[in-house]
């Protein structure tokens, strides 16, 4: 199984070298897109080559996810705390965007090691806005407590018009995914993946991983919520996540995973539809050549019976050589 990584590697190439080429960089006014359609604007002017201005856009929002000024709940205290002087927020973001940030390449460390860690860190930029209101939830976990004026049911946005939920209690948190998918073959291959990643949970090698179970309908935890939020097509995916799960490191690890689950499960599944294709069109040569094979082999035949080796004798021939 391969995770995503959650650092932008093309944001995070472009801030490694700006970086190295100093004062001598050039403008950059790009745009880029990754999975579930978080879409970012990268800008460099030669007039100032140490700020990049980088401008977010993050899925749309279902009616049922949680927002505030129309960012995941947290996610303006999470860039703070996650870049400090390093990035200035910009208010009023730019337009077509969520978010938008003044990085000031100058102030990063001047140690090379924690340098990368800082750019990692803002190539991260998506874990960061939209796992803040995950992070705070969990984090309150972490100390077995449940966070102030949440809802008993909590949704959060991870795809276009997709929530996953919450339901934070002081000893857990179960997480709810809808599975939702397009094509009819994915369908299929994902309910198989699914009910299969299920049983893979019960092995002895995986007993301190989050409890996992499938359901073809909803669970009781989202007793209420909106049909529209509920039309998944591959099942429903359950986690119940404990305090051990999201001690100290382990808690970004907890996060991320959680965030980008539906993306997983469909990189895994369009990784299983290659991997079909491919062995069928392997098999499909094998059988071409095999025909390949039959029919050479039936021309040399029919050249060998039509060729010059036989001659049909008639009786006045087999008279004569009888004299």
């Amino acid at each position: 199984m391969i995770l995503l990584q959650s650092p932008s590697r093309f944001l995070l190439q472009i801030l490694k070298d700006r970086v190295v080429s100093g004062d001598k960089g050039v403008d950059i006014d790009c745009h880029t897109v990754e999975f579930d359609d978080v879409r970012y604007h990268i800008q460099f002017s030669m007039r100032n080559p140490k700020v990049m201005v980088l401008s977010v856009a993050l899925p749309l929002a279902p009616p049922e996810a949680i927002l505030h000024d129309g960012l995941p709940l947290g996610a303006i205290d999470a860039i703070k705390a996650a870049y400090g002087a390093v990035v200035q927020i910009l208010d009023p973001p730019k337009d077509c965007f969520d978010v938008t940030m003044k990085i000031n390449l100058t102030k990063l460390p001047t140690d090379e090691e924690q340098r990368n860690v800082v750019l990692t860190r803002i190539a991260s930029v998506r874990e960061v806005v939209l796992g803040a209101p995950l992070k705070l939830l969990l984090r309150h976990l972490a100390s077995k407590t449940v966070a102030p004026n949440v809802d008993k049911l909590v949704a959060l946005v991870h795809r276009p018009n997709e929530s996953f939920f919450l339901a934070p209690q002081a000893d857990k948190v179960t997480v709810v995914y809808p599975m939702r998918f397009q094509d009819s073959i994915d369908i299929v291959l994902a309910t198989s993946f699914l009910q299969e990643f299920v049983e893979a949970r019960r092995t002895a090698a995986l007993n301190n991983a989050p409890s996992c179970m499938w359901s073809p309908v909803p669970p009781l935890e989202l007793k209420g919520v909106n049909a529209d939020a509920l039309d998944a097509n591959a099942g429903f995916v359950t986690f119940v996540v404990f305090p051990r799960h999201v001690e100290g490191r382990k808690l970004d690890k907890t996060v991320w995973s959680l965030l980008t689950f539906h993306a997983y499960v469909s990189y895994h599944v369009k990784c299983s539809e290659g991997f079909m294709h491919t062995r069928m069109r392997r098999r499909v040569e094998s059988l071409i050549q095999a025909l390949d094979r039959a029919k050479s082999d039936a021309e040399k035949l029919k050249k060998l019976v039509h060729g010059g080796s036989f001659r049909r004798l008639s009786m006045k021939h087999e008279g004569n050589s009888n004299h």
